[in-house]
């Protein structure tokens, strides 16, 4: 990934988007309360995480045929849960203030122009959507960073909506996801965050998930083999309203939070160049290698050579302060003092590129027990 990619893909590294969904249930109130109680989860963690909302042109999204018809579950979800824009404005300032990112996935045309409007700064595709066109273009149009949720989508799909961004020169992250409610684990197919590491190597490779039989594991893995932007739903128990089983409730992202830390902890630092040792690990590998020991006297001006040294010299534990070590290679170098039979042989004792060097016999004296 060069450094413009990297630069476009900022704003995805690292972020968590709380999918809050329809569970405000129609409710400004309750809506405000999700956005509030995972607000504090967020902050207790110290982490880059939007709440998410969902917009539709409910007027038009709903053909007039069938408004008010209970037996179309995706019809009366939709209706039984409209909000207007006002309080759809309360709810994007609320997470302003609570210092969260205000995203919405809109599932209409007029909904993208609410996006805009709130001053969203990413937007999100549904996997529903991903081969949307209309709906595509008109989010393209607005030239802002979009995530796409790549479940039930085809490779074909998958690959024209990457070209499609890439052409406009519009950020885009894609989700590995699963598109089934909840999921079990054996529905998670983590390893396609590998596939799309491969196969989309300059966007930020996310995984959004539905499981509920664990808030911790597929954080580990999914961090490790690579995904660095995470979704989940939310909600709250509250007022005896019911929580779907693939949704999380704010004790479930702290745990999740956790896990991320976590996984960076265990992960390190950088998976394209060679880490820095610490200090400690260095102090505590120095003390398991051997020094050099005379095997018997030898006086001041001899002279080392590799075809003698084994007659000479060996090697032992510990190695002392100051002590060369089996790492230094000696050949040519004179003894300056006379050592006796199993003494150590030291810095002290020799001339040559160790000796001379400030910085190696720095290095050498400081070393050791």
């Amino acid at each position: 990934m060069n450094d413009y990619n990297k630069k476009q893909n900022e704003i995805f590294e690292n972020l968590f988007v709380l999918e809050l969904a329809n569970n405000h249930w129609g409710s400004l109130e309750r809506g405000l309360k999700i956005i509030r109680d995972h607000a504090t989860v967020i902050r207790y963690n110290n982490v880059k995480a939007a709440i998410k909302l969902q917009f539709r042109d409910v007027d038009e999204f709903v053909h007039q045929d069938f408004k008010g018809n209970q037996s179309i579950r995706y019809i009366k979800k939709t209706e039984d849960t409209k909000l207007t824009r006002d309080d759809f404005a309360k709810m994007v300032a609320e997470i302003r203030k609570l210092s969260a990112i205000p995203m919405a996935t809109p599932f209409d045309e007029r909904s993208v122009d609410l996006c805009v409007e709130f001053g969203m700064p990413i937007i999100k595709i549904a996997s529903s959507d991903l081969n949307d066109w209309p709906l595509i273009e008109k989010i393209a149009s607005k030239k802002l960073p979009v995530i796409a949720s790549s479940g039930g989508a085809s490779e074909k799909n998958l690959d024209d909506l990457v070209t499609f961004f890439e052409k406009r020169n519009i950020p885009l992250a894609i989700n590995h996801c699963v598109s089934l409610y909840p999921s079990e684990d054996d529905d998670l197919e983590i390893n396609q965050i590998d596939y799309l590491k491969q196969r989309y190597p300059n966007h930020i490779i996310g995984f959004s998930t539905h499981e509920y039989r664990s808030w911790d594991a597929s954080m580990f893995i999914s961090y490790a083999k690579g995904a660095r932007c995470w979704e989940r739903h939310i909600d709250i128990d509250h007022e005896g309203i019911s929580v779907s089983p693939y949704c999380s409730l704010p004790e479930h992202v702290d745990t999740w939070f956790k896990a991320y830390h976590k996984a960076r902890e265990m992960c390190g630092g950088s998976s394209t160049s060679r880490r820095v040792c610490s200090k400690k690990e260095v102090e505590y590998l120095d003390a398991l290698v051997r020094g050099v020991y005379a095997r018997r006297a030898l006086p001041a001006g001899y002279t080392f050579s590799s075809e003698t040294f084994e007659r000479d010299f060996y090697l032992a534990i510990p190695l002392q302060k100051g002590q060369l070590s089996c790492r230094e290679v000696m050949n040519g170098e004179r003894l300056t003092t006379d050592l006796v039979s199993d003494s150590p042989l030291t810095i002290q004792d020799i001339d040559g590129p160790y000796a001379e060097n400030p910085a190696l016999r720095k290095l050498i004296e400081g070393r050791g027990a």
